[in-house]
């Protein structure tokens, strides 16, 4: 077998594709495929680098894809090597996003030709500067009836501060101007930044995304920085310590192709041959073993969980099952947390800490499909700070761990960007002020579209503000949000008892005006979805030592007395009374088994 050696790094482009969701990221990469020849078109198909289930049937990209394409630039009839990443656009995502940049020289920006600028399309651009990368902005769609490219053009320059005379039109759709765009970008992206006489110097690669194969053991995503990396080198993580061979190193074009070298500013995979799966950390440094490198590269910041939920498998016995998938699952996405913890009501599971909802609803899913274990998921809650008599701050992620004695207690904030028409402001404005937000600024950045700033609860938005800023909008607004610290809150803790235990799965911390509205709320919900007993069943909220709110689920009566045709009313009597005495010693033992569906009832109660 003949291997490619490494690639001049001259003739290198790397590059990436930043936008809002749903704007033609996944599109414009198939186009690239398409005319750089990569994929034949029997093969293409849409969404082409979108490798899960869940990301075609839900149109989105969750993972960041690397794909390297050879294209001969018109002008000077050389062939370069362009390694294209392309990100996720929804800002639970955003993580993904952050260390995709760090792998690239350039970025393409694309914006939407009807839609204009969106909340996660300032974000992008700005972490995309902050990385210190050549952007290009690209307006697609411009086939669509509604486009408008030039006043799109002047939103990113007025907004982005951008040349509008640098906006590439395209059409990923029809392919319009993709031609034109490849040229601009080896002409206007930079080769990869060289570290003094790097070809020479010890290997540095940085991990910057990995996943677990089940024949090949772990993957990572890398990207050389210095020095030259060989297939059977051997190798030495830095940050965890860790050691291995490079069993095999190659890139996606679209598939696996092994090399035998990795040169400067190249990426592509690497099969370390490591033994545990959490000794390839993304962030890490790879060097080797001999000669290696001192000092590591800087790496990542580690993601700051936004919001947590306790995931339990549905079946006891595929608890060892859930911890491996976690384990493996947490290294092809490094955005989630997870440590184990035991609940009264549904036994041993984890603790799981997620950058947004949709995030964690998409790892829900990729644990029953990728893995098959069913998971039972507690309802989403934010951590908190609390302030104990002792004068010592201890977080609190779990309502049920909260201490019964507290001086204060404090709650994460966000500060919020929201883009929306301006004749959609009115209601946007009444949803703000129901959910405690704190309105900062109202600009006007076009004369059809408003940018509000308002300092938000993380606990209002995480389960379904963003739902209904879309339909109060007809879907077009759009938000962006980052965590700003935590602040002081009137809150108190509302516990669920069933049958006078408490159910710590449905305890939540909850602003004390709210206190008996989610009490009233969650009783009227369990008395609907928990099955009758033989026995009766009190549902109830309290807050403290104090009884909010009760609902009983009435009992199942079995007619003891149908066999009595007749006689004295005393031996009915005695059926019945030996009946009750069972009932009362059935309520004392008995165990209230409680659905799935009643996990996520806390989602669907209707807020004042």
């Amino acid at each position: 077998m003949v291997f490619p050696l490494a690639v001049d790094s001259k003739f290198l482009r790397n590059f990436c594709i930043i936008a809002h969701i749903d704007h033609g990221k996944s599109t414009l990469a198939d186009r690239f495929l398409e005319v750089t020849g990569v994929v034949p078109d029997r093969e293409m198909r849409a969404q082409y680098l979108d490798s899960m289930d869940i990301e075609r049937e839900r149109g989105i990209t969750i993972k960041a894809q690397n794909v390297r394409l050879p294209y001969t630039c018109e002008e000077d009839g050389v062939e370069y090597q362009l390694n294209l990443i392309d990100t996720p656009g929804h800002v639970d995502f955003s993580y993904e996003v952050s260390r995709s940049l760090q792998a690239c020289e350039g970025a393409l920006l694309l914006v939407d030709a009807a839609q204009g600028i969106e909340a996660q399309t300032l974000a992008n651009c700005l972490m995309a500067m902050e990385a210190d990368l050549t952007l290009i902005p690209v307006i697609n769609k411009i086939d669509l009836p509604a486009a408008e490219p030039e006043r799109r053009a002047e939103e990113i320059e007025n907004l982005l501060g951008l040349d509008a005379a640098d906006c590439m039109l395209i059409s990923a759709k029809t392919g319009k101007g993709v031609g034109e765009l490849l040229e601009v970008i080896v002409e206007r992206v930079p080769p990869p930044r060289m570290v003094g006489e790097v070809a020479t110097c010890p290997l540095r690669a940085l991990v910057f995304d990995s996943h677990y194969d089940r024949y090949r053991g772990v993957v990572t995503n890398i990207r050389v920085v210095e020095g030259m990396l060989s297939q059977g080198d051997e190798l030495h993580f830095m940050a965890t310590g860790a050691s291995g061979t490079a069993q095999e190193i190659g890139f996606y074009s679209p598939g696996p192709t092994a090399v035998e070298v990795f040169g400067p500013g190249e990426v592509g995979y690497l099969i370390p041959n490591v033994k545990v799966v959490s000794e390839a950390k993304v962030g890490d440094t790879v060097t080797t073993k001999k000669a290696g490198a001192a000092e590591p590269l800087p790496g990542y910041e580690e993601p700051c969980p936004m919001v947590f939920c306790g995931l339990y498998p549905a079946e006891g016995e595929t608890y060892a099952n859930l911890r491996d998938a976690l384990e493996r699952l947490r290294l092809n996405d490094a955005g989630f947390t997870y440590e184990p913890e035991t609940s009264t009501a549904l036994g041993f599971g984890f603790r799981s800490g997620f950058l947004g909802l949709l995030h964690m609803d998409i790892v829900r899913e990729r644990l029953e499909r990728e893995y098959d274990i069913g998971i039972v998921a507690t309802a989403p809650t934010v951590e908190y700070r609390v302030l104990l008599p002792s004068g010592e701050e201890a977080p609190v992620d779990n309502p049920s761990k909260l201490p019964r004695q507290v001086k204060e207690i404090r709650e994460p904030y966000v500060a919020m960007t929201i883009l929306v028409p301006s004749e959609y402001l009115g209601t946007v404005l009444e949803l703000c002020q129901t959910r405690r937000g704190v309105q900062k600024r109202l600009e006007y950045p076009t004369s059809t579209r408003v940018e509000l700033v308002y300092d938000f609860p993380m606990a209002e938005i995480i389960t379904d503000f963003f739902d209904v800023l879309k339909s109060r909008t007809r879907g077009y607004a759009s938000l962006d949000y980052e965590a700003i610290g935590y602040r002081v809150g009137d809150l108190v803790r509302v516990d669920i008892l069933l049958n006078e235990e408490i159910a710590d799965a449905f305890s939540s911390i909850v602003p004390r005006e709210n206190a008996y509205f989610y009490g009233r709320a969650m009783v009227e919900k369990l008395r609907e979805l928990i099955p009758r007993q033989l026995f009766d069943v009190p549902i109830q909220a309290a807050v403290g030592g104090r009884i909010i709110a009760r609902e009983t689920v009435k009992a199942r009566r079995k007619d003891v007395i149908a066999k009595c045709y007749g006689g004295d009313v005393t031996r009915k009597r005695k059926l019945l009374e030996k009946q009750k005495a069972g009932k009362k010693r059935m309520r004392r033992v008995g165990r209230v088994e409680v659905p799935q569906e009643a996990f996520v009832s806390a989602l669907q109660i209707e807020r004042p």
